[in-house]
This record gives structure tokens, C-alpha cells and sequence, in this order.
């Protein structure tokens, strides 16, 4: 971070921290006023954390996620798509990681299929083919880190669950294209829980099926009036499903906050929340492909279970430098997989709401996070299992090598490998990320007359980026789970070639990296809510501009030690003196209209347009300086009704994209498509109960999504082996399912000493294709999981779940190293979901 962003961010802190706190002197001087009576309040006299919380199926039920005010706005009046969750029914869920709950909002597709963190979150009529761009994960209100995707860490990354989370608000489109980091995709906004007149608190210990050992706490208090205070946290290691032999899943979360109350209704809280987990990131591995759609193992490596992480590959040193001269002492890097794709980041943040009275109130949400974001993790090379006989003859002719020579092969940890068993190459990459951020959003709201509300905003974020990569270092490991790197060299009786080094490395880095980002993005809205009768009007405008400086090394590509010999690292890239600095400034307009009618107490319909807009990333804008502003149009109608025996949300959309690019390497070059989509939809939500204590929930989507705007032809290589090029004009949207619900019945038992429930979701996932050319179908799948639960009494809780109990093999990508066709023989280089997982949890409530 600059100096001159230092101070900014040093001073945004400052006169936040001050205002805060004059407000606290001000108002607890102050005679006691009426409170708004739409604002949402804690009950701080009863553990449960907001009256509101208690029923998310309830359209009376307040949400405060995409409005103006902190008063936020009843489900039956909100007029877009908003999907709610209690700590309960987080719990039920069982998600596989934060991205897997996101799920419960229809049209959203999670793909976390690669661990706890870098999953690829699509959202339905969203063309964004992998990573997570169009969702933006909030801490109370605010954006973790502004920018909501950066190479290899999307906002998921940052966030794991635990029973601090009083609840989750997952919001898409509509009007929170307005407000935070303008969002148009999704927005799921994660509220803590706080402390409470009444101390409560609970201590919960998990054992999973696959090594996992877990220990949850909470505890929230009362430490003087008008003050409460909250800690709680996690802390877990597990071997996971896909065991490398080492802990797959280490680390935990510790939060805190400390809340006051003032007379008058206003609410002063801060929080602070550290993170420090180590999580295994699992890539690409060799799937038999024999039709279109159809999968199996791989002989040596189940896909359900298997993996590239052993503790013969755990420990490797790759070189960064080169090192000519006698004497010289070669840059390396000691990488241990164990660290794996995780978190080691810190948040501070708070958030202040007060009504001033004669109609003004002000809110205002803060969030400072700071940390690292680390990447060490074999990814696929695109290069699909083969012989070792074949992959010596292979690079032998690629480096030129004479005829002749005698191979000699052996395992990194011992023993002579076999020729004609099955190889691979994968890629073990390191990228270090060290991130910082400040972001401020503050609300001044008047009632101009009664009913109708004005609304002036302002969101000021300033944040940075700091990133090495050494990316390639291509390991020749056994083609099977938990492999050995195999070990070659080449000799004529005179000469001896090393096609790897003594740890299995048959390249060096392919890609050095090391940038220096900073950018602040500064948006003002104004926002008008008008009731009336029936009517609930709303629309607002928002002006952001983005201002981004890039500094990039520049590289260089050659050999890393002068050796001719030493084949794996003769085509090295490093990084060299100098720089390219690369400017950005754009400023862009988002807007909403939006109108809510509510027929009775329990029934609604809405009516949406909205324009949002998607800056370019840090990497976007290292590919392409002059990255455009992508421009999205959503036009939406919904429905709500809510009686005795049901609940049912259902809307139906159109969404078209403009500006969206998509760079693909091939042989002959790099190619940049620029395009757009259109795509039509529905989405739906419902819950019915035909009798007592039985309930069926269905969530589900249907996705007609197409691009358009090609106006090129774009090459690739046909599954004979010839070069093509075709237009991606009316192909459907990349790895987005047409088709996707969950279904869960559910049983509940009350009983003289508490309560049972049981429930068993079927979860089903249409096809789909992993490239824009339709030339890697995916399948479609499906997922059976389970629970029980018992209350005993008043302070006890158990609870047994489990996910795919059925041992579904479902591929959630193709080949993403390659464009077009990726099955060769048979085989493919893809992701399934996990293998049958069981976890049982005993739970101590106080």
C-alpha cells in the first residue's frame, strides 16, 4: 500500500472510530427518544438473537440485506429474490464449506467439489465459467474484501461457518446493485450473533467418518448495562475424503464482539473475527470418459476419493532463479502441501444505526481486513495419463534429444518404477497473497412525508494486493492416488540427461509473477422508498468510479543453471529488474426500479428492472489494461404466499450481458472473446406441510441461458485431432446446469423428553458443459444425504447427518486447462463431488 493510500485509509479509520464514538458520548447523554419502529432490534433479554431470526419461512420476517435502511424490510414487502437461513437450519444444510450453503438460493451452483476453499460459484444467467466474480460474501453488512474475486481467492475462501453466525441473508440482484461493492450476482450476507442480558452460550464436539475431529463454542453475556459481549469459534482437522496422508483440513476461527444499546433505539456494535485454516485444494484427476456424460474410475484412482496429495510428494523445492557462476546461491521456495489453498486473515469491523428523530436516522458499516491468502496446490497440466515407456519417448523427441539413449526410472522415495505403468504430470504451484482492505459505507435516511423515505449513500473502499506466483513446476507423479514422483534420467554411456530432478520436478516455473496492486473504489447512491396502500415503491441510482495501479516485474525465460543436462529446467521462467505499471480509471452507473404489492398479510407480488455493473479484476486487468466495465440488465417478477400449510416464493427472469471477456490459450496462440448472453428463467422456493410435523421443501431452477455478442471465430482442436474455429453464439452457458433442485422431507418427533427430526434431501443437477463450445459434456448427477436430530431436555442436542450416501460419481468440471474437446481414449481430467461423508455431532447448550 502507497503512502498516499496509507494515510487515506489511516484517516477513513480514524474519523470512523471518532464519530462512533461521539455518537456513543452524545447519545447516552441524551433524554430517551421513541425508537424507529421499523427497526430490527435484538431481543437482549432473550438468548434467541433477533425475534425476527426465529422463522425464516414467515413473510413478516425482517431482512436487512439490499435496503437503504438499517430498519431493513419485511420478506411479504420486499420486492426481490432473498433467501433466509437460521443458525438451525445453517446446521441442517450440512454444507460442505460457506460456498456449498449458497445452494439454498435457487440458481446458484456452488461447485465445491475441490475442498474448503476455490470453489467455482455459478449463478444462474451469470456467464462467469468458473471462479466466483458474481458473488460477494458479507460479514454484517460489509463486503470481506471489495474486489469479489482475485486468482485464487474468491470471498468463499475467506469465510468459514461456526456457531457465531446467528443467521444468512443471501440476496440476488435486485436493489444490492445499489449498495456495498454494488453486487449484481449474489450477495450473502452473514450476521453474527450477539451477546444477551440472559448469558447463553454452547459447546459442541463433531467426529466425522473421515477423520474429522471438530470443537464449536459460544458464549454471549451481558458485562454492564446496555453493553453485551460474544466470543466463539471452531477449531478442526480432518484427514477428509479425499485423504493425501496428511491433515487435509487444519486450522479454526475465533470471533468477538461487543454491542451497546442506547436508550433511544440506536445500536453501536464492533466485531472482530481471525482466521487461520490450512485446507487441502483438490484439482483435476483422470476420469474414464467412455460416452458423452458417462463416468467411471480411473483404474488406481476412485473418484470419490482419490488424490495427487501424498506424504511421498508433500515436501518439494523448486528454483525461481538462476544460478550460473561457482559460488551463486539459486532462489528457491520449500513448498509443503499441507498448507494447502487457505486463510490466515483478520477483520475488525462495526456497525452503527441511530434514529436522530423528526425523521433522520444514519447508519453507517465498517470493515478493515487484512492477511494473507495462500495457494500451495498441484493443478491439472491438461495432459492426460499415459505410460511411462510413452512420456520418456514423448520428451525425448520434444527436447531433441539423440537416439539411443537408455532410460533409467525410479521412485522419488526408492524403489525402480515400471515402465508401463500409467504417469502424469501435474502441476504444483505457489502463489503467495497478501491482502489489505478498509471499505466504509454510510447512510443518512429522511421521511419526507408519512410513507416515503429518502435515502443519500456513500461506500468508499480502498484495498490492496500483493501477490507472488510461481506457477508450472510440472511433477511427474504415478497415475493413482497418493502417488510417488517418478524419477528419470537418460544416458548415452557418456552423457547423462535428467529429464527430472531427484523430487520427480520435470519443469521449472512456467509462469513468475510478482505484482504489486492498489485501488479505491468510491460510490455515491440516492435511493427513494414509497408506500403506499398496497404499494411499495422503490428505485434508486448509483455513480461508482474504480481507480486501479498495477506495478508488474517483468520476466524472463531461459535455463536456470547453464546445464544443458539438466532438462527440467531449461525453459524456466524468472522473474528480472524492471516493471510495467499499469493504470486504470472507469466510472460506471448501476440503477433499480422496483414495486411490491401486497394483497393481504400473506400474499405479494413484485415487479423489478435493474442495471448493475462488474469492474475488471487486478488479473483481468493484468491480461487486458483496458478491461471494459461489464454492463448486466435483469427484469424480474416474483410471487409470495405464505398460509397454514405452506410457503412458496417463486420469480421468473430475463438477464442480458454485455462486455464479458474470455481469454483461452491454445497452440497456435492466446485469444480473447468478447461477448455477451441472454437468458431466461425461474426460480423456486416452497414448503409445504400436507399434516402435522411433516414437511416437504423443494429449492430448485430452470436456466435457459445462451451467449451472444460473438462476433469472431475462435480456434480449437476437434476431437480427431484437426484445427476448427467456431462462433460461441447461441452455445449455452458454461457449466451451468438448465436443470438443478433439492428436495428434503422432513419428520419431526416430539416426544416427553424433547424432540426428534429426521430429513433426507435428494439434490439433483442437470447437465451441463465445461467449456463454451459445448464440447466437454458433464453429465448430469445426483446427491442423496440425510439427518437426525434430538433435543434432550433443555441442554442437550445430537445430531447425525450425512452426504452422498449413495456414492454418486458427479463431475462438476471438464478439463479447465484445455478449450474444446478434453476426453482422449477414454479418458478425461476432471472434478467430481466427494464420496460418502458421516458426521455425528453432540451439542451442550447453556
Amino acid at each position: 500500500m502507497n503512502k498516499k493510500q496509507l494515510i487515506r485509509l489511516t484517516l477513513s479509520a480514524a474519523i470512523t472510530a471518532i464519530l462512533m464514538s461521539g455518537a456513543v458520548m452524545a447519545q447516552d447523554n441524551q433524554q430517551p427518544q421513541d425508537a424507529n419502529p421499523n427497526a430490527l432490534q435484538p431481543t437482549k433479554k432473550n438468548p434467541q438473537q433477533a425475534t425476527n431470526a426465529a422463522d425464516t419461512k414467515n413473510l413478516q420476517q425482517v431482512v436487512v440485506t439490499g435496503t437503504a435502511t438499517s430498519g431493513g424490510v419485511k420478506k411479504i414487502d420486499a420486492s426481490y429474490s432473498v433467501t433466509t437461513a437460521t443458525a438451525q437450519q445453517i446446521k441442517e444444510a450440512n454444507p460442505k464449506s460457506s460456498a456449498d450453503l449458497l445452494k439454498m438460493s435457487p440458481g446458484v451452483y456452488p461447485e465445491s467439489s475441490g475442498g474448503q476453499t476455490g470453489a467455482n460459484i455459478e449463478v444462474a444467467g451469470f456467464p462467469g465459467g468458473g471462479d466466483a466474480p458474481y458473488v460477494t460474501f458479507q460479514l454484517n453488512g460489509s463486503p470481506l474484501y471489495p474486489m469479489s474475486t482475485l486468482s485464487f481467492m474468491d470471498n468463499s475462501s475467506m469465510f468459514r461457518l461456526d456457531d457465531t453466525i446467528d443467521r444468512a441473508e443471501i440476496v440476488q440482484g435486485g436493489p444490492a446493485v445499489l449498495y456495498g461493492n454494488g453486487q449484481p450476482g449474489v450477495t450473502a450476507n452473514f450476521i453474527l450473533k450477539q451477546g444477551t442480558e440472559v448469558p447463553s452460550g454452547d459447546v459442541g464436539l463433531t467426529y466425522g467418518s473421515e477423520g474429522m475431529e471438530r470443537l464449536d463454542g459460544f458464549y454471549g453475556f451481558q458485562i454492564a448495562p446496555s453493553w453485551y459481549a460474544s466470543i466463539g469459534g471452531f477449531y478442526r482437522k480432518s484427514d477428509g475424503v479425499r485423504d493425501p496422508q496428511f491433515a487435509a483440513d487444519n486450522g479454526g476461527s475465533l470471533t468477538a464482539t461487543l454491542t451497546h444499546d442506547f436508550d433511544n433505539g440506536g445500536t453501536l456494535m464492533f466485531y472482530a473475527r481471525d482466521l487461520k485454516d490450512h485446507n487441502q485444494f483438490v484439482t483435476d484427476t483422470p476420469i474414464l470418459n467412455p460416452s458423452k456424460g458417462q463416468f467411471s474410475d480411473y483404474p488406481g484412482f476412485n473418484a470419490l476419493t482419490g488424490t495427487f496429495g501424498s506424504n511421498a510428494d508433500r515436501y518439494t523445492t523448486i528454483q525461481t532463479t538462476p544460478c550460473y557462476t561457482t559460488g551463486c546461491t539459486p532462489g528457491s521456495r520449500n513448498l509443503d502441501l499441507a498448507k494447502g489453498r487457505g486463510a490466515d486473515v483478520h477483520m475488525f469491523g462495526g456497525n452503527f444505526d441511530m434514529d436522530l428523530g423528526d425523521g433522520w436516522s444514519i447508519s453507517d458499516k465498517f470493515n478493515l481486513t487484512g492477511g494473507q491468502m495462500n495457494t500451495i496446490s498441484f493443478f491439472s497440466t491438461g495432459n492426460n495419463p499415459t505410460t511411462l515407456a510413452s512420456y520418456i519417448s514423448s520428451a525425448e523427441t520434444a527436447d531433441g534429444l539423440p537416439a539411443g539413449l537408455t532410460a533409467t526410472a525410479k521412485y522419488a522415495n526408492g524403489g525402480t518404477a515400471n515402465m508401463n505403468e500409467n504417469v502424469t504430470t501435474q502441476g504444483l504451484w505457489y502463489v503467495h497473497k497478501n491482502i489489505q482492505a478498509i471499505s466504509n459505507e454510510f447512510h443518512i435516511s429522511k421521511e419526507l412525508f408519512d410513507g416515503n423515505t429518502l435515502t443519500f449513500g456513500n461506500y468508499e473502499a480502498v484495498y490492496n494486493d500483493h501477490d507472488t506466483w510461481y506457477l508450472g513446476n510440472n511433477v511427474l507423479l504415478q497415475a493413482k492416488s497418493n502417488p510417488n514422483p517418478v524419477v528419470v534420467t537418460l544416458s548415452n554411456g557418456t552423457n547423462t540427461y535428467n529429464l527430472t530432478n531427484s523430487q520427480g520436478l520435470a519443469s521449472g516455473p512456467s509462469t513468475a509473477v510478482y505484482e504489486a496492486w492498489n485501488a479505491t473504489n468510491t460510490a455515491f447512491f440516492l435511493t427513494d422508498s414509497w408506500k403506499v396502500g398496497q404499494w411499495l415503491f422503490d428505485a434508486g441510482v448509483r455513480e461508482e468510479h474504480q481507480e486501479a495501479n498495477g506495478r508488474v516485474q517483468n520476466t524472463a525465460t531461459g535455463d536456470l543453471d547453464n546445464n544443458p543436462y539438466t532438462l527440467y529446467n531449461n525453459g524456466s521462467t524468472y522473474l528480472v529488474a524492471g516493471n510495467t505499471y499499469i493504470p486504470y480509471s472507469k466510472t460506471a452507473p448501476s440503477w433499480t426500479i422496483g414495486a411490491n404489492y401486497e394483497f393481504n398479510d400473506n400474499m405479494s407480488a413484485y415487479v423489478r428492472i435493474n442495471d448493475g455493473v462488474h469492474f475488471p479484476g487486478f488479473d483481468d486487468l493484468r491480461g487486458d489494461p483496458q478491461q471494459p466495465v461489464q454492463k448486466i440488465h435483469n427484469m424480474e417478477l416474483g410471487f409470495k404466499l405464505q398460509n397454514d400449510w405452506s410457503y412458496t416464493s417463486v420469480s421468473v427472469y430475463r438477464k442480458l450481458f454485455y462486455n464479458v471477456p474470455y481469454t483461452t490459450t491454445t497452440d497456435t496462440g492466446q485469444f480473447t472473446i468478447d461477448y455477451g448472453s441472454e437468458t431466461k428463467g425461474v426460480n423456486l422456493q416452497t414448503t409445504v406441510k400436507p399434516f402435522d410435523h411433516f414437511t416437504v421443501a423443494l429449492t430448485g431452477d430452470y436456466m435457459d441461458g445462451h451467449y451472444t455478442h460473438d462476433s469472431g471465430c475462435t480456434p480449437y482442436t476437434t476431437q480427431a485431432g484437426l484445427a476448427a474455429c467456431t462462433s460461441i453464439n447461441g452455445m449455452v452457458l458454461q457449466r451451468q446446469p438448465k436443470y438443478q433442485g433439492r428436495v428434503t422431507p422432513a419428520y419431526e418427533v416430539p416426544t416427553g423428553w424433547g424432540g426428534m427430526k429426521f430429513w433426507l434431501t435428494y439434490e439433483y443437477v442437470g447437465a451441463r458443459y465445461g467449456d463454451l463450445i459445448e464440447q466437454q459434456p458433464l453429465g448430469h448427477y445426483y446427491d442423496l444425504s440425510f439427518g437426525v436430530s434430538a433435543d434432550i431436555g433443555q441442554y442437550w442436542d445430537l445430531s447425525l447427518q450425512g452426504t452422498n450416501l449413495t456414492n454418486q460419481t458427479g463431475i462438476t468440471e471438464g478439463n479447465a486447462r484445455l478449450f474444446g474437446f478434453a476426453s482422449t481414449d477414454g479418458v478425461i481430467l476432471a472434478r467430481s463431488i466427494e464420496g460418502r461423508e458421516v458426521n455425528f455431532q453432540v451439542k451442550y447448550k447453556f
